[in-house]
């Protein structure tokens, strides 16, 4: 697949793998529909992706209302008259043990973000990427295949993503739609710092070391697009994730170990 002349909805597009993937997607000539919320935001996105050669759009979106969701196909029909690819990008997370949680409702506001808008965006788009015989991306994470300690309501939204999304390839065999789940490691962006906490309110910093074992965004969008390029099924970064689903089958206890530790080194503070 290539990108030139070709219409890709990105939802999550104001900041890190959103907006490496709007810029390298500019660059090979795409027309650009970029959703997230801040309208300022979204703004210099467009401006970056029409410095490399592509047209771009901003659709200021809140992914977790329907009609939102449902508002921003219309606007990139209305546009470019017709969709080639939607990216499901958008995410936020959440860093607490469970027995840590005073406030409910950050459960339902990751799931919303993270599995709702992707069906939303999803359900709308889907006739038009069936006319196109398009390609659907999600974006999720390693946290879709394994359990982590501290992130269980990022891991629901996660494996609840891949679930609907694997599912969601098999009814649509025949129909030319292709379906591409990613999952990255941890990347170099502030989604950590942006994290919620158990109480609701943001961690304000991230409570690892960015600075080890972290992959860069560059690299983490060179490996999208190539995957979206050969319209893959499925991409896992890193050989850990890779790894991770095959060790579970024989040695299940040893991932949880593994987990647990990880968790211990990158334990959240409550603020």
């Amino acid at each position: 697949m290539t990108f030139q002349n070709k219409t890709i909805v990105l939802t999550g597009a104001s900041a890190g793998i959103g907006q490496g993937l709007a810029i390298a997607l500019a660059q090979q000539g795409a027309n650009l529909v970029l959703a997230a919320r801040s309208q300022a935001a979204l703004e210099e996105t467009v401006a970056l992706c029409m410095k490399q050669g592509g047209s771009a759009i901003a659709v200021p979106t809140d992914v977790t209302q329907p009609q939102a969701c449902q508002q921003l196909i219309e606007k990139a029909i209305t546009t470019f008259g017709q969709i080639d690819c939607l990216i499901n990008n958008a995410g936020i997370t959440l860093l607490s043990r469970f027995d840590d949680v005073t406030d409910l409702s950050v459960f339902e506001r990751v799931m919303q973000v993270n599995y709702l808008g992707a069906v939303y965006c999803t359900h709308y788009a889907l006739p038009h990427l069936k006319r196109s015989q398009g390609l659907l991306v999600a974006i999720s994470s390693l946290c879709g295949k394994t359990a982590v300690p501290t992130r269980t309501g990022y891991v629901a939204s996660k494996h609840a993503m891949q679930g609907f999304f694997d599912t969601l390839r098999i009814e649509l065999q025949g129909s030319g739609v292709d379906v591409l789940v990613v999952s990255p490691g941890f990347v170099a962006t502030d989604i950590r710092e942006r994290a919620l906490a158990g109480n609701g309110r943001s961690l304000g910093q991230s409570p690892r070391n960015e600075d080890q074992g972290t992959m860069s965004v560059e690299e983490c969008v060179r490996q999208i697009i190539g995957a979206m390029e050969r319209r893959k099924r499925e991409h896992i970064m890193t050989l850990k994730g890779k790894a991770i689903p095959w060790v579970k089958l024989i040695a299940p206890r040893l991932v949880d170990r593994f987990a647990a530790y990880a968790a211990r080194v990158t334990a959240p503070t409550q603020h």
